[in-house]
């Protein structure tokens, strides 16, 4: 009964399915165990606040990604464009008056449930739907700077250098996405360089005009000095350091009270803590395996917008988990960029639900071409 209602209700990859359920569930434990010093400040130690909050955008995230994964993933090609028009402006407002946490507007609240959200979440899926559709429709015009490569190129940029004027680490993760798709979608690197050379010059005059250069230049040249070692990237070594090969088990992490956004941006820290070597390569591994699938569904796709929709999200998802492990054990300065699927957030949680949805989406539908291939001539094999 349950096997059928599976395989009825959740289409697509199921690989991906059981992957993105076993994050989930580390999430929610260890959420719950990193937020009970949050907890003492904000909810005079009621613990169990953030656990119920925590899981029910989950649960809001999963029903999201359940629901675009029912779509056509065709109609996202459709939808880019109106979407990243409307990115533009709430980037924009978002800039001038959003909320400022941290010296850095990123976030504005959703009028009556008062929810917050970040626009650049919006506006990096936006980008990545957009590239993908265009380069699926102007394989025959690629040169082409009136039809192709100006639109890319401009978009690119625009939301790219907007993003920068508050979050540096999420604009440049987008604008590596973007160059990976311009190569798999086979721009030419002349006209990649060109890109570059214009995202890089256009990118430092919005960080230099913006809210993060001098948190930027700080963070690189605090990376770069080993004798100058971050207070946040110390409690990071030590809960790692003291983690050891099993962890000192769950809830028992030392450092949660004194890590800052032990529930976020060091997350990774508080699990090899807890769970020790074994639980931070299980959560490497479960990375390498999301991108995996996503190339598996990269390479069963039969048509060029849903491989390099695929790929760009897939891409996008894995390479900030990298980054923020990265971060974690000192491979890079510091960001502000959450762990994907693990990390405690908001709408966040949803709009990454949404990308995994879309990729399931792709492999849905691909999978259903086969059926029908198989269907129609089922003594020929489908790739002949």
């Amino acid at each position: 009964m349950v096997k059928q209602w599976l395989q009825q209700n959740l289409k697509g990859d199921a690989v991906l399915w059981g992957i993105v359920f076993c994050f989930s569930l580390i999430s929610v434990a260890v959420v719950y165990s990193s937020t009970g010093t949050l907890a003492y400040k904000q909810q005079e130690g009621n613990t169990e606040y953030y656990l119920i909050r925590h899981s029910a955008l989950i649960l809001i995230g999963l029903g999201f990604m359940w629901a675009a994964h029912k779509i056509n993933y065709r109609y996202y090609s459709k939808l880019s464009l109106l979407a990243l028009i409307l990115s533009v402006p709430l980037l924009i407002i978002t800039y001038f008056y959003g909320s400022n946490i941290n010296e850095a507007s990123r976030w504005l609240t959703i009028p009556v449930i008062k929810q917050t959200f970040q626009p650049s979440d919006l506006a990096k899926l936006a980008l990545i739907s957009y590239l993908a559709s265009m380069l699926s429709k102007r394989q025959d015009k690629l040169d082409s700077i009136k039809h192709t490569l100006g639109p890319i190129f401009a978009w690119t940029i625009a939301i790219c250098g907007l993003i920068a004027l508050s979050n540096t680490s999420t604009a440049v993760l987008l604008f590596i996405t973007c160059l990976l798709l311009m190569f798999i979608g086979r721009v030419s690197l002349k006209s990649m360089t060109v890109v570059v050379i214009a995202g890089l010059l256009l990118g430092t005059i919005a960080l230099a005009a913006g809210q993060r250069m001098g948190t930027a230049t700080n963070r690189v040249k605090d990376w770069l000095d080993p004798t100058d070692i971050p207070f946040q990237l110390e409690q990071s070594y030590i809960a790692i350091a003291t983690g050891g090969v099993v962890g000192k088990g769950p809830g028992n992490s030392d450092q949660r009270d004194i890590l800052p956004h032990p529930y976020s941006d060091f997350i990774y820290s508080i699990i090899v803590e807890e769970y020790g070597l074994i639980g931070g390569v299980s959560v490497l591994l479960l990375y390498l395996a999301l991108l995996y699938r996503g190339l598996v569904t990269v390479s069963k796709s039969n048509g060029a917008f849903g491989g390099l929709l695929s790929a760009g999200l897939s891409f996008s998802l894995v390479m900030q988990g990298m980054i923020n492990m990265g971060v974690a054990v000192g491979l890079g300065p510091v960001t502000g960029l959450p762990l994907p699927l693990l990390s405690m957030g908001g709408t966040s949680l949803i709009f990454t639900g949404i990308s995994l949805g879309v990729i399931l989406s792709v492999s849905r539908g691909e999978k259903a071409i086969t059926q029908a291939a198989m269907n129609e001539n089922p003594k020929r094999p489908v790739n002949a």
